[in-house]
């Protein structure tokens, strides 16, 4: 049920090295009315991350105690870290009628959805799983052990896109921002947006490697 006054959620959630990061911060320069959520994450800032801005850093115990108090509409460990959405800040800014993108995985998709089941889930996915192993290796930040790991978590990320309401294929940069931006659009105005087979028979062709 929509309320009025009251913004709209958005899960966008992608493989490691899927893209998804640099999509939601176009979508964010183009739609004023989006706002990100900023994650509390234990793992420690990579170079150019600002805590606060683009993740609030905080201690494992610090986030355990966050756990114990309900903090968290979401949190999962991915890659050894835990992960969290504070939901105080996320319902003051519905609140404010202001439209909230979560940028989370497939773990924390499932337990929002099941709090707020009118959201929409977005998952964006490569061309082909070798296009996303040049993305990780391009980056220059992993060994390749750790490119090995993620290449194995990214394709059972991918096994579970049928959980969420809409694919969106990264292999254009400007062509997957339009399709995002209409998805974001159509689920506003409440207007059925058609669901893409080609990118479900794709995505269900990743998942299974």
């Amino acid at each position: 049920m929509r309320v009025k006054g009251h913004g709209e959620l958005f899960i966008i959630a992608a493989p490691s090295g899927g893209g998804k990061t640099s999509l939601i911060n176009a979508l964010l320069k183009r739609d004023p009315r989006l706002v990100l959520s900023i994650s509390h994450t234990t793992r420690q800032a990579r170079p150019g991350e600002l805590d606060g801005r683009h993740y609030h850093f905080i201690s494992a115990t610090e986030f355990k105690h966050m756990v114990s108090r309900g903090d968290f509409m979401e949190h999962a460990q991915v890659f050894d870290h835990y992960y969290g959405t504070n939901s105080h800040s996320v319902a003051r800014q519905l609140r404010q009628n202001r439209d909230v993108i979560l940028e989370i995985d497939w773990q924390g998709a499932r337990q929002v959805r099941a709090i707020f089941p009118d959201c929409c889930a977005i998952f964006i996915i490569p061309t082909s799983l070798e296009t996303l192993r040049k993305r990780l290796t391009g980056r220059g930040q992993d060994s390749d052990g750790v490119i090995q790991r993620r290449m194995r978590d990214a394709q059972a990320e991918i096994s579970h896109w049928a959980e969420f309401d809409q694919l969106v294929v990264n292999d254009d940069f400007d062509a997957a921002l339009e399709e995002l931006t209409t998805i974001i659009n159509d689920h506003r105005t409440q207007r059925p947006h058609k669901i893409n087979k080609n990118y479900q028979r794709l995505a269900q062709r990743l998942g299974k490697g």
